[in-house]
């Protein structure tokens, strides 16, 4: 490989989320989604010029910008995004609430697949809607669409957005253009607009294939970002993608009034930097975490048989079925992490009851961590 994904970064003792606020400096952190691995160079690079100009006041995103994401999803994903459409904002989970605030009303109804990303849940009821979940159907080693429930909620006249995660976290399904197609249909058909966060829409395993909901229809809204692809969450930038005048002009009044209208100038920089310079580097990270997956499936096959890892199409986030344990998702995790010394998410994060029974591992992070911590875990169980 041209990149080192196996160089330790120490990041404790950096103000970092995921190793800092560690109960103890001998956990190994396996929970919030952020890779441990040094950005591309290319982002690297940028960044430096940028700070040896010593002013960062505030900042117009430049023609190139839009140039950037334009041609990045042409090249990779096939899709076709007018200037026009674009609109940036600081990260994905303020989009999500811009753009529930401009298409619902409060006290109508949104629909997710559920287990899902936590900020789903509190993102639709702090813009006053109510959760409405139609449960992914475990289906082997995979989850699928109960296609007669979906309708079913859809056609609840009190549900009129449908906020999507492709590719799913935490379930990691990668949705085929034929799922799209028939979500959208049954959208379509009873009157509900489409959402749908993509931010993990280059970090896709072998022999799978992301489609953009934008390919399917321009009659959507999507969000992304190149935070979690390219870890850069901390620069503060994505983008939400709308091709109604009329559904751009309210989420773009809804951007202003949740005060996300400004970006910082790195956000920018490494966006540009990463869409324009490092394909390469995504291509080969994709590679690695594939590695590290399958390091997890043939270490919990082996060595903790009562576990079941579902299959990873997207994302690096591994759910993994722990049900024949007989105890609850949270009290495994604040054992592993109390007494092993390793902390990952419990199901129920994403899901009171479709996330019962299920834990989520990070796996972005070197192979010689993940064995490590998986020995840990063997070792306490």
């Amino acid at each position: 490989m041209k990149y080192d994904f196996d160089e330790l970064v120490e990041r404790r003792g950096t103000n970092c989320v995921k190793w800092d606020e560690s109960p103890s400096d001998d956990v190994i952190p396996l929970w919030v989604a952020d890779m441990d691995f040094r950005v591309a160079p290319a982002i690297q690079k940028a960044l430096e010029q940028r700070v040896a100009h010593g002013v960062f006041g505030y900042n117009i995103v430049p023609e190139s910008y839009y140039e950037a994401v334009i041609s990045w999803f042409h090249r990779r994903h096939q899709w076709e995004i007018q200037r026009q459409w674009i609109l940036y904002t600081t990260a994905v989970v303020p989009a999500m609430s811009c753009v529930i605030k401009a298409l619902t009303m409060p006290g109508e109804k949104v629909l997710i697949l559920s287990p899902a990303y936590n900020c789903f849940f509190s993102s639709i009821r702090n813009n006053g809607c109510e959760v409405l979940e139609s449960p992914l159907k475990a289906v082997g080693d995979t989850f699928e669409i109960d296609w007669q429930d979906f309708e079913a909620k859809c056609a609840d006249e009190k549900t009129t957005l449908f906020l999507l995660c492709n590719p799913h976290n935490p379930s990691g399904r990668v949705w085929t253009k034929d799922e799209l197609q028939r979500m959208y249909d049954i959208c379509h058909q009873h009157g509900v607009k489409v959402a749908s966060d993509e931010i993990h829409c280059e970090l896709i395993m072998p022999d799978h294939q992301f489609v953009p909901f934008g390919t399917v229809t321009d009659d959507c809204v999507v969000m992304n970002s190149p935070s979690k692809n390219f870890n850069t969450a901390g620069l503060q930038i994505a983008n939400i993608i709308c091709s109604h005048p009329s559904w751009r002009r309210r989420i773009d009044r809804a951007i202003n009034i949740n005060e996300v209208c400004d970006v910082n100038p790195f956000g920018i920089v490494a966006l540009e930097a990463a869409y324009n310079e490092s394909e390469d580097w995504i291509d080969e990270l994709c590679q690695y975490l594939w590695g590290n997956y399958t390091v997890l499936c043939d270490f919990i096959g082996k060595n903790i048989p009562q576990w079941k890892v579902c299959r990873l199409e997207g994302t690096y986030l591994p759910w993994v079925d722990i049900s024949a344990m007989g105890i609850t998702s949270l009290e495994l995790c604040d054992r592993l992490l109390r007494d092993a010394k390793v902390w990952i998410n419990p199901g129920t994060m994403y899901g009171p009851k479709t996330g019962e029974g299920f834990v989520r591992f990070n796996i972005a992070t070197q192979r010689s961590r993940l064995i490590e911590a998986l020995e840990r875990i063997k070792a306490y169980l």
